[in-house]
């Protein structure tokens, strides 16, 4: 049976749950809302299905991969659609294509009340949903057997999400049904957690004394591409609300992001897809307007022939692999110094303790803020005098 000797060693991905034939893993949140396997030992008859088919080490699968990825940077030809979009709209592309071939997509949406989870479309409509960026790990319950049904089906399936979640499918999934299953990750940052997201909302509609009705994680439309700045618009008040981007902090991710074994150009999907930092280096007009640009690596010969399929509805160029290696292209996350006591504070006291007194929110963000502030500014005058 499959045992978790210390959190690094779990992504969650639900991999073990969803081949259990027997029902003796359950997926249990801890006190952040990250899930990890509780086997039922009265259950549970020691076959090791779950052992083999865990795919978070370093022994992941790679017999479908290229020997290097081949890289692009791209855009959608439809402005729209890269408005609508938090990068370049490659994700949109690929899914379209999918779709009109009479396929399905997975992706993140919202349940409840944005509760971040994956989800099944089957049009453009409900695919929509899954565009932009959700900084939370989503609730994959489910997903992988529906996945698998949609497979032996015989219908085509996209399923977009991050690199853990992509190499747990694939195992899962199997080589006999690998065909018709296409796999596109994130370059991902890390994963807070989905009872932080709970509390944050719970937080600001206390604040506002109105309830949510929309959330942007990234507003590109208020703030550019570049900018990490959170909106939600209340719908009492019909308004929009910025905030600072609190879920970019990795004092709240999952422990296993900081021992990630995907953070390499040897990704576990066919497509990875990124906002393409530094594409200036590739092509010094291509995004001139500052709209977004995102960057593909076509990992597989599978995912290499699709992204020829879809290129007709984007401008892309040929990128260089020592041009587009960002920080989680190298190394994992590293864990906050401040994790556990985060923690700690958030099970004991709260969302709002937890973040003031680890210095989120309250004074001693607007200190830190003010610091970081006037260090800037002092290195702009010292380069405008010096040089």
């Amino acid at each position: 049976m499959i045992k978790i000797n210390k959190p690094s060693d779990c992504c969650g991905c639900t991999a073990c749950a969803s081949i259990c034939t027997h029902d003796a893993i359950r997926m249990l949140p801890d006190s952040m809302g990250f899930l990890y396997p509780k086997v039922d030992e009265d259950k549970c008859v020691d076959c090791g299905l779950c052992e083999r088919v865990c795919q978070f080490n370093d022994n992941y699968d790679k017999s479908l991969n290229l020997d290097k990825p081949v890289a692009y940077a791209a855009r959608h030809k439809d402005i729209k659609e890269i408005m609508k979009s938090r990068s370049g709209a490659a994700f949109v592309a690929v899914s379209d294509f999918i779709l009109e071939q009479g396929g399905i997509v997975y992706g993140v949406g919202f349940k409840d009340h944005f509760r971040v989870a994956h989800k099944r479309a089957m049009t453009k409509e409900e695919r929509d949903e899954f565009r932009g960026s959700k900084y939370v790990q989503s609730d994959l319950t489910g997903i992988f057997a529906q996945i698998k049904e949609d497979l032996k089906n015989g219908l085509t399936v996209l399923f977009s999400g991050t690199p853990c979640q992509t190499s747990g499918l694939n195992s899962f999934v199997g080589k006999k049904l690998r065909d018709n299953l296409f796999l596109m990750d994130i370059v991902c940052n890390g994963v807070p957690g989905p009872f932080l997201w709970r509390d944050y909302l719970d937080y600001l509609e206390n604040k506002q004394g109105a309830r949510i009705s929309c959330v942007n994680f990234r507003d590109k439309d208020l703030y550019g591409w570049k900018a990490h700045h959170e909106t939600f618009i209340f719908s009492d008040k019909q308004q929009k609300e910025s905030f600072d981007f609190l879920f970019y902090q990795s004092i709240m991710f999952r422990y296993s992001c900081s021992n990630c074994h995907f953070s390499n150009l040897q990704r576990p999907s066919d497509i990875t897809i990124a906002d393409y930092w530094g594409w200036e280096r590739t092509a010094p007009t291509f995004n001139a307007d500052d709209k977004g640009c995102s960057l593909v690596l076509c990992n597989t010969e599978k995912g290499l022939k699709l992204f020829e399929l879809v290129k007709e509805d984007m401008h892309t160029i040929p990128a260089e692999l020592a041009n587009v290696m960002q920080n989680h292209l190298l190394h994992s996350s590293s864990i906050h110094p401040y994790r556990m006591e985060f923690e700690k504070y958030y099970a004991e006291r709260g969302f709002e303790y937890a973040c003031k007194r680890c210095g989120l929110m309250g004074w001693r963000y607007v200190y830190n803020r003010f610091r970081k502030e006037v260090v800037a500014t002092i290195r702009q005058i010292k380069y405008k005098l010096f040089n």
